[in-house]
Order: C-alpha cells, then sequence, then structure tokens
C-alpha cells in the first residue's frame, strides 16, 4: 500500500520580542534623576535646587502618563517603574529636604524636639508610600474624577514650594521648625485619609478645546511667572485646603437629603 505524503512540519514560532517602550519611560526616568539630584543637593545646602528639583519632577511625572496614553505605549511596566519613581520623587525627596533644610535644626531645641523633626519627616515619608500602594490597588475601582487622600505630588509642592518660598524670602531653616513639622506630618496624614481631590483627569487633549481654554492656560504661566515660589507654594496649599472643604461640603449636602427624604 501507498503510504500517505507526510505532512510537513508546522512552523516553529518566532520567539516574542520582550523589551519596553523607550518615550514614556525616558520622562519617567527624567522625573527619577529629578527627585535623586533633588537629594544630593540637599546634602549639599542647595536647598532652592533642591527644591526647584522636585517641581521638574512633578512635571515629568505628569507628560509621561500622558504621554503612554497619547501614543498607546502604556505597559504594566511603565506602570511599576513609574510607582517606584514618585516614591522616590513625592515620598523620599521631599522629606529628606525638609529634614536638611530645617528639621535636622530641631536638635537644637532638645533631645525631644529632635526626635519629633525625624518623626514628622517619616510621617510624610511613610504616607507617601501608604498612599501610593493604595491608589495601585485602587485604579480599577476609583473614581477617576476624584483622588481618594492628597496626591503625592500636591503633597510634595507644599514642602517644596515652602522651601523654595523661604529661601527666596531670606527666612532661615533654623526659624521655620516649627511650620516644617506641621506641614510634613499634615502632608502625610492628608495623603493617607479620605479626603477626595479633584483629579482633573477628565481634560482631554486630544480633543478640540474652546478658545478661552487657551487664554487661560496663558494667563497660568503669566502668573506663576511673576513670582514662582510664593504662587506655586500657595497655590498647591488652597488645593490641599480644598480637599477637606470639598468633603465637608459633601458629608453636608448628603445629610440634607437624608433629612428631606426621611
Amino acid at each position: 500500500m501507498d503510504q500517505p505524503p507526510a505532512e510537513d512540519p508546522p512552523p516553529a514560532r518566532t520567539p516574542r520580542r520582550r523589551g519596553i517602550y523607550l518615550l514614556p519611560n525616558l520622562f519617567t526616568t527624567a522625573g527619577l534623576f529629578a527627585g535623586f539630584y533633588a537629594i544630593v543637593a540637599a546634602m549639599s545646602n542647595r536647598f532652592e535646587a533642591a527644591a526647584v528639583a522636585i517641581f521638574i519632577a512633578m512635571v515629568m511625572d505628569g507628560i509621561d502618563g500622558r504621554v503612554a496614553r497619547l501614543t498607546n505605549t502604556q505597559s504594566d511596566f511603565g506602570v511599576e517603574y513609574d510607582s517606584l519613581s514618585d516614591m522616590v520623587c513625592f515620598g523620599l525627596a521631599p522629606s529628606l529636604v525638609v529634614f536638611e533644610w530645617t528639621l535636622r535644626g530641631m536638635i537644637e531645641q532638645g533631645w525631644m524636639w529632635s526626635k519629633v523633626g525625624w518623626l514628622a519627616a517619616f510621617v510624610y515619608t511613610a504616607g507617601a508610600a501608604l498612599r501610593l500602594a493604595r491608589f495601585n490597588t485602587q485604579t480599577a475601582s476609583a473614581d477617576k474624577r476624584y483622588f481618594q487622600g492628597l496626591p503625592s505630588p500636591s503633597a510634595a509642592a507644599v514642602l517644596a514650594g515652602m522651601v523654595w518660598f523661604s529661601v527666596d524670602h531670606g527666612l532661615a531653616g533654623s526659624d521655620m521648625w516649627v511650620v516644617g513639622s506641621f506641614l510634613a506630618a499634615a502632608m502625610g496624614a492628608l495623603m493617607v485619609s479620605n479626603v477626595r481631590y479633584y483629579s482633573f483627569k477628565e481634560i482631554d487633549f486630544r480633543n478640540r478645546v474652546p478658545f478661552v481654554t487657551v487664554l487661560l492656560v496663558v494667563l497660568i504661566f503669566v502668573v506663576v511667572s511673576t513670582d514662582p515660589p510664593s504662587v506655586l507654594f500657595f497655590g498647591f496649599l488652597v488645593y490641599v485646603a480644598s480637599g477637606p472643604v470639598m468633603t465637608l461640603y459633601q458629608i453636608r449636602r448628603h445629610r440634607k437629603s437624608k433629612r428631606r427624604a426621611g
């Protein structure tokens, strides 16, 4: 009997190339470098440069995610890398800058106050770590319009803005230890709180916007350029205060609606 012709073996599968998307991770790396530079600058007593570096890291953090979405280059690696970069830029760098600038000087106030100084810095660092961990576990179920807890970049902006504003106005770090320790501990507590903050994620950069929006963006740049240390510091303080105000307003409105329903 004739044997049936042997079938050709299936073509070997070429292994899938593994790699990472370069463009968004370049911005993440630039932000990570800025956070690292802020720590190094603070250790060299260059506190104004350290504060500016943290704001640069904020800009890079705001760009990398949007670039990934606009270019369709999101990846799990990018998410994890961005989270680790945020911990350095907005968790470790601000607390170390503030500690070197003012909280280290609390040693002169006595042994107990010196412990309060580094504890305030640690509360901020721990709050940032917990905030980032909670954010990573709630991305699928959280309301995109709001953040639960103060975002770590905004908390970092308050501490960096305080240092930049104080240096620019000739305020010595040794005289600002009360304000520094209070803000560090308060930002750490707000990051792990349930206070809601508007996320601004509803702004769509891909679609057309009214011409007035462009004028508003130009106006923001003009206002910031007039006095960056003051505008950024007090501007982010207003954002920090907006969370408790909005949360209290929503609680009152919810209670009124329950009374009417009852």
